[in-house]
């Protein structure tokens, strides 16, 4: 039961901006798993959940990695180095580099193989991510963003 209800976590969290584990609780009664807010709160810690921000500047949760992923150093200081400015575009990561770092940091991009990240494009001084879909994109921003501050 622990296993199916931490997968349905996860479709919740990706489905919708959940904000809060009244919120979760609620959901997952609503889909068959009754749970109290002790069992949330383990099953939160054990999925590795954190809150990002998510529309409007509203916190919602989202699993930090995936646990096989491990970022070495020198693809952290490549993109805390190189990144100059993110931004989306539909399902498209527009990133703006330093001059001439581009394709190093598409490169460290593709290595770290983020979830939702089909592939980069580079230029010198600009990156194109192609993002799954579009509702993905400011995760792969918050993931960026926590690899280059050394906490994923």
């Amino acid at each position: 039961m622990k296993g199916k209800r931490q997968k349905k976590i996860l479709e919740l969290i990706e489905a919708y901006d959940i904000e809060t584990q009244e919120e979760l609780t609620r959901r997952l009664q609503e889909e068959g798993f009754p749970s109290t807010q002790g069992t949330i709160s383990r099953d939160i810690r054990e999925l590795k959940l954190t809150k990002v921000a998510g529309e409007g500047g509203k916190q919602k949760y989202a699993p930090i990695l995936t646990k096989d992923l491990h970022v070495s150093d020198k693809y952290r200081r490549v993109l805390s180095e190189a990144i100059v400015h993110m931004e989306g575009a539909g399902n498209l990561l527009v990133i703006k580099t330093v001059s001439g770092m581009a394709m190093a940091c598409g490169a460290a991009i593709d290595s770290i193989s983020m979830k939702g990240v089909i592939g980069c494009i580079a230029g010198d001084d600009t990156l194109l991510c192609v993002v799954k879909d579009a509702s993905m994109v400011t995760d792969v921003i918050n993931e960026i963003h926590l690899i280059i501050k050394g906490l994923e």
